[in-house]
């Protein structure tokens, strides 16, 4: 299983930004795929996920509205377009890919996923 994302940059508060995650090595719809961020003294934080089971789609509370997950079975990606962007929205980002189906604890700081790629930095400046 690979992940290998791409697409972070540094970019103004307010701007847009769409980050990808290039999946290879397994069956893109025999897994959740997701992103976390990581940003420096903070706890790391589950984004967004697009559940394998009924397509169905999950963002935390602090992006709801301003991001939106995607895929491209085709091309086994997964995109995050990220709209109105803070400067709290600066972190590294991973892709994420569970076997099981989502619980309530994906995302959570000590969630285990079961693999991830080498992350993309996203620096918003203010």
């Amino acid at each position: 299983v690979q992940l290998v994302e791409s697409g972070g940059d540094l970019v103004q508060a307010g701007g847009s930004l769409r980050l990808s995650c290039a999946a290879s090595g397994f069956t893109f719809d025999d897994y959740t795929i997701g992103w976390f961020r990581q940003a420096p003294g903070k706890q790391r934080e589950g984004v967004s996920y697009i559940n394998k089971g009924d397509g169905s789609t999950y963002y935390a509370n602090s992006v709801k509205g301003r991001f939106t997950i995607s895929n491209d079975k085709a091309k086994n990606t997964v995109y995050l377009q990220m709209n109105s962007l803070e400067a709290e929205d600066t972190a590294v980002y991973f892709c994420t890919a569970d076997v099981l189906p989502p619980t309530t604890a994906w995302g959570t700081p000590g969630y285990e996923y079961d693999y991830w790629g080498q992350g993309t930095q996203v620096t918003v400046s203010s």
